[in-house]
């Protein structure tokens, strides 16, 4: 019996493989506890605690709906596809009098004949050259173009005006027109969280390894068995976690910590600011908050690495790698004002072994899909199928400055 119910929980890891297919070929007396023609679907619609069932079923239609994608960045084509159609079918391309208007929105670079050139003044210069490393990386296997780079939070290009063709790192589908590239996260610029990360959160391979690393002192069975979450007031919405955490310890540790504009406890919520936590130290908990800051949280990616269950709040912004990533397959979504928060980290709690198995899944998403050549790989289809929609010449502006390959 105990091994027929480790078959069911395995299962869950691919939706391909149903309950019968395992037990066909165990001992009978393992299996008579599953009669024949029962499925996975029973581990959700059958289990002992009824009242779950509404979340079960969600994880259970979610996973059995998914399909993994190949290792080639092709999990996230439909994002340049989706990003890119209003110049590919309604715009008929972009004209120079529209690209004029969008050099005003963000930083202006050229690339001819293989070269980097940029106007030599850029508002933040980290991000542009975490921009610039990627760009640089594939210049050998790009065409001629131009094109606008937004560094700053906030997307430039609103739906409630005409296309522009700006590039951003984040933005909300139905509000904002821009091209969504890969943040200059992945390797600087990253926001500065001291006295941890003085000059931000440090390069995304590099991560990868120190918190995969941490996480094998913090495997599942000993993590806290609560949630967790460290971060700014970017926002009134985060108040909930941090008030449930102050009224319920036990069920989740929520504090925040100062930021730049920190001047009171009143920018705390009334309380002292909490220290900073290294992010591989987020790994001995079992449930990760991840919030929206003034644009997509750059902790999202994160959070993942550290085998826990992220809980993701709200749906709306969006970096590249997000429309692949699945709710109930990869993370547990969380409405936005939170009104679901403290139920979901009670099913949690009340279905270890299910919830354990969305942790494996988004941890298993993050590594094999979001390495650094899958972002490479994104940065040369995107610029590749962007420079073919520019329909006036090109002609080099001689007050560029070359950018070349740091040494």
């Amino acid at each position: 019996m105990r091994v027929c119910r480790m078959l069911i929980i395995a299962a869950t890891l691919s939706v391909t493989i149903s309950l019968e297919d395992h037990c066909a070929n165990q001992d009978k007396e393992q299996c008579q506890s599953n009669p024949k023609g029962s499925s996975e679907k029973d581990k959700y619609s059958k289990g002992a605690n009824k009242k779950w069932n509404k979340y079960l079923k969600k994880i259970e239609e979610a996973v059995l709906n998914y399909k993994d994608c190949d290792n080639n960045c092709s999990c996230h084509e439909s994002v340049i596809d989706s990003d890119l159609y209003v110049w590919e079918h309604k715009e008929n391309g972009i004209s120079q009098e529209v690209f004029n208007i969008a050099r005003q929105r963000g930083t202006h670079y050229q690339i001819i004949n293989h070269q980097l050139y940029r106007e030599e003044s850029c508002m933040f210069p980290a991000r542009c050259s975490g921009v610039e490393h990627f760009i640089l990386e594939v210049i050998h296997s790009l065409p001629d173009m131009e094109l606008v780079i937004n560094t700053r939070d906030w997307p430039q290009s609103e739906k409630f005006g005409n296309p522009l063709p700006v590039f951003s790192f984040s933005k909300v589908n139905d509000k904002h027109w821009d091209i969504m590239y890969p943040a200059w996260t992945f390797w600087e610029g990253g926001p500065a969280v001291w006295p941890i990360y003085p000059i931000g959160l440090g390069r995304w391979d590099q991560q990868r390894e120190i918190i995969t690393k941490a996480v094998q002192n913090w495997p599942w069975e000993k993590k806290l068995n609560k949630g967790f979450f460290r971060g700014s007031r970017t926002s009134a919405e985060r108040d909930p976690l941090i008030l449930l955490s102050r009224s319920e310890p036990d069920l989740v540790d929520a504090e925040y910590t100062k930021n730049q504009a920190w001047k009171s406890d009143a920018d705390t919520l009334g309380r002292p600011p909490a220290t900073e936590i290294r992010l591989e130290d987020h790994c001995n908990y079992k449930y990760l908050f991840n919030f929206r800051g003034v644009a997509a949280s750059f902790r999202f990616k994160h959070l993942f690495l550290c085998d826990s269950v992220v809980f993701h709040v709200g749906e709306e912004w969006l970096e590249f790698f997000y429309p692949a990533m699945k709710p109930w397959v990869h993370y547990i979504p969380v409405e936005q004002d939170l009104s679901d928060v403290k139920v979901l980290l009670q099913f949690a709690r009340e279905n270890d072994e299910v919830v354990h198995q969305i942790a494996l899944r988004g941890k298993k998403f993050i590594w094999d899909h979001l390495r650094m050549d899958d972002v490479s790989c994104y940065w040369e289809k995107l610029l590749n199928r962007y420079a073919k929609l520019l329909n006036f010449k090109l002609r080099r502006n001689k007050d560029f400055i070359e950018i070349k390959t740091k040494k």
